[in-house]
Order: structure tokens, then C-alpha cells, then sequence
């Protein structure tokens, strides 16, 4: 009996330390574009691994439903995660946690992610909620087997939209291709030809401001190409009320020409494979630019965590150069820091697509435009793209008029700033 005592003693002993080892339990809610959940986690298993007292679960989401929709409400709740991916860097600010009383050296952060910290951050803070997963740019990727099946050259140089229109409708109809065009359903892929087209998006006095030549010259375009069967109405026609992406019909050789951006390199290189060359091309023009928008995803740390000592060591695990290094390297993201882009990557791909894919969205970064970055560092930028997108949908299906739609655009904004004490 006293044997069994001490048998049973030693085994309570052995599960109270094993209950210590694994105390501290942190949630990250994650969405992916391609493969860069199974490299989180493998760079996660490796954190687990030297430090046994911390356990890590990534909750994977989709992008549309579980990001854009679902963690607001949870963080506005005070349910939300420890961490998060996001893309709306600015909406979300005020859920962040500040990462540098927790940091060992808040010095390497400024160094290397300070222009991106500016995008998280509120107006004239310097706290450092996190760090860019990816730097991202937006541009079109062209199915170059189409344009050889068809016999006609891809275009060289400066080429404008309506160019790009009248080139890919004529690989579409000599390939029999459905469609010459796509373009995501988001008012931030829209952002990119608007301000090429001459769109301003502020006043002098930079109040936000939609109505001028510029953006309604890109808006009648849209339209009018998802009218006329140039571009496939199903991404924005038929998907109302949400961002869709027209990714899996470039992926299925449905489309000739896809307004996307970088961060589908890695998904085309997997899912593409051989069934057709296809290649990344340089922004089209229009008489002000010839620019895409720039972006990113961003791991942010949040208020509601009850572990922010936890939070801040993983942070900087993650961040530290050889696993960010790897986690950019076998993702194919542009690095979203300034230490790593001028050391370079060593991408780790064997697709000659997705290398040229990156060398062309990496010089792409140098030319876009001025407004573009102010545009994407605009706190309340979400307001504009939100507005665009779900208006000028109504204008496609008959249910505004293009003068109702920039006055609605006009008008949303300005209500959800007033909302917001602006």
C-alpha cells in the first residue's frame, strides 16, 4: 500500500510538471494564399521545441469570411485571438497590442520594419504591433500559352489598359478562351489603375474626394468590360457583398489576363505546375502612372491576449533574419523587411515562372506612385475600397447609374468616417 502511495505520488508529480511545462497556451488566426501555413507551423513546432512551456494552435480561415468579416466582430467583442494575420492594417489599429515594453531589442524592429510599422500604427505613435508576413504589389499575370497559341506577341514596354483589353480579347477569341480578363472583386486592386488613369482620391486639403476624371475614366472601363463579356462577370457580378478572387479561373486556363497581385506566385507555382507558361507582367498604364498598390499581410499582436510576455518572445522568434529568411524564401513573398530585401532571398522554387514572376513584381515596387502609398497608408482606406467595390458592382447590374454610384461612393465614406469621429 505505501508502494502504491508513493507510485501514485510520483505520477501526480510527473503531470504537475508536465502541466507547467505547457501553462501559457497562445491562439494565432491565420488565412492562406498558398503554402505559408504548413512553413508557419513548422517555424511554430520549431518555437514549441525550445520553449516547452508555451503551446501554439493556428487557427486557419479563409480570407473573405474568416478575416475580412469575422475578426473584427470578434476583436470588437474583446474575443479575439493573441495574434492575427491581417491585410486592414489601419482599420484594425486600435485592437494591437504594443509590442516594445516586451521586446529584448524594439531597435531591430524599427530598423527593419519601420516604413511598414507607419502603415499599423496610429497617427503619430511609435508602437510596434508586429511585422509584415509579405511585402505585397498588385499587377496582372498573363497566360503566355494563349498568346503563342494564338500566334500574337505578348506586348513590350509601356502598355495601356484599353491595349491590354484589345490584345487579350483577341487571344481569347483565337484560343477560345472565355475570357480575356479578370480582375479581383476589391476596390484595392481597383485603387492601382485608378490612379494610373489620373484618380486623386484626396482634395487639396487631403479630405477624401472620388469624383473626378480619373476615377470615373477606370470606373467606366470596369464596367463596361464585365458588360460586354470582356472580363468574367462572375467574380464581381456574381459574387455581391464580399472580396472574391479570380485566382482558381486563371489557375483552370479560363482567363488570358489576371489583375491580381504577388502574393499568388506561390499558389500558380503549385497548382499551375506545367499545364501552361505563365508570366507576370508590368502594371498597364493609363495617362498619370503605370502603377499598381502596394500592401502586405501583417502578424500583429493583440490587446486581448492575457500572455503578452509569450506573445512578444514568439514575435520575435518568428521575426529574427534566419526564420523570417526561410519563412520568405519558401512562401516566394517579397520580404516586408528592409534588412532581408537588401541582403536578398534565395527563393526556394525550381519554377522559372514564379522567379521571373518575382524579379517582375520586385522592380515593380520602385514605380509605384506616390498617391498609391499615401493611398494604402490612409488609416480609413478600407472605407474607400469597400465603397468602390460594392457600388460600382450596383452599376454593373443596372441597379445604379455611374453619376449615382460616385455620389453613393462619395457618401458611404463620408458617413463611416463621421462614424468614426473624423
Amino acid at each position: 500500500m505505501i508502494r502504491r502511495l508513493r507510485m501514485l505520488v510520483l505520477l501526480a508529480a510527473l503531470m504537475g510538471g508536465m502541466t507547467a511545462l505547457a501553462q501559457t497556451h497562445l491562439r494565432i488566426t491565420w488565412y492562406n494564399d498558398g503554402n505559408e501555413g504548413q512553413v508557419l507551423q513548422d517555424l511554430l513546432n520549431k518555437f514549441e521545441a525550445q520553449n516547452p512551456d508555451i503551446t501554439v494552435t493556428l487557427d486557419t480561415v479563409s480570407y473573405a469570411q474568416g478575416i475580412l468579416q469575422s475578426l473584427p466582430l470578434q476583436l470588437a467583442s474583446g474575443q479575439g485571438p493573441d495574434m492575427a494575420r491581417v491585410t486592414q492594417l489601419g482599420d484594425l489599429e486600435k485592437y494591437y497590442l504594443d509590442l516594445t515594453p516586451y521586446l529584448k531589442d524594439p531597435s531591430y524592429w524599427e530598423t527593419n520594419f519601420g516604413p511598414f510599422l507607419d502603415w499599423m500604427r496610429p497617427a503619430g505613435s511609435k508602437a510596434i504591433p508586429g511585422y509584415m508576413t509579405q511585402l505585397t504589389v498588385t499587377g496582372p499575370f498573363v497566360n503566355k500559352t494563349l498568346f503563342d497559341q494564338a500566334g500574337i506577341p505578348l506586348p513590350q514596354g509601356d502598355t495601356t489598359w484599353q491595349q491590354w483589353a484589345d490584345v487579350t480579347r483577341k487571344v481569347a477569341k483565337a484560343t477560345g478562351t472565355p475570357f480575356a480578363m479578370a480582375m479581383d472583386r476589391s476596390g484595392h486592386r481597383f485603387a492601382g489603375p485608378a490612379v494610373s488613369m489620373g484618380a486623386k482620391f484626396f482634395d487639396a486639403q487631403g479630405k477624401p474626394k472620388i469624383d473626378d476624371p480619373g476615377f470615373r475614366d477606370m470606373a467606366k472601363l470596369l464596367v463596361q468590360w464585365n458588360k460586354d463579356g470582356t472580363m468574367d462577370p462572375s467574380v464581381w457580378i456574381g459574387n455581391g457583398g464580399q472580396y472574391a478572387a479570380g485566382n482558381q479561373d486563371f489557375i483552370n486556363g479560363q482567363i488570358v489576363f489576371y489583375m491580381s497581385g504577388s502574393w499568388q506566385i506561390s499558389q500558380f507555382a503549385s497548382k499551375i505546375g506545367n499545364a501552361f507558361d505563365w508570366v507576370a507582367v508590368p502594371n498597364p498604364c493609363g495617362p498619370a502612372a503605370c502603377t499598381g498598390m502596394p500592401g502586405g499581410a501583417a502578424l500583429v499582436a493583440l490587446k486581448e491576449t492575457k500572455h503578452p510576455e509569450a506573445v512578444a518572445k514568439l514575435m520575435e522568434f518568428l521575426a529574427q533574419p534566419d526564420n523570417l529568411a526561410e519563412f520568405y524564401a519558401r512562401t516566394l513573398f517579397i520580404p516586408g523587411s528592409l534588412g532581408l530585401a537588401k541582403k536578398g532571398i534565395d527563393f526556394q522554387t525550381d519554377n522559372q515562372n514564379a522567379k521571373a514572376a518575382l524579379q517582375v513584381f520586385s522592380s515593380q515596387v520602385s514605380k509605384l506612385a506616390p498617391l498609391a502609398y499615401k493611398l494604402q497608408a490612409y488609416k480609413y482606406n478600407t472605407t474607400y475600397f469597400n465603397a468602390i467595390r460594392d457600388r460600382l458592382t450596383q452599376v454593373m447590374v443596372g441597379e445604379l447609374t455611374m453619376d449615382q454610384a460616385v455620389q453613393r461612393i462619395q457618401q458611404d465614406i463620408d458617413e463611416q468616417l463621421k462614424a468614426a469621429g473624423q
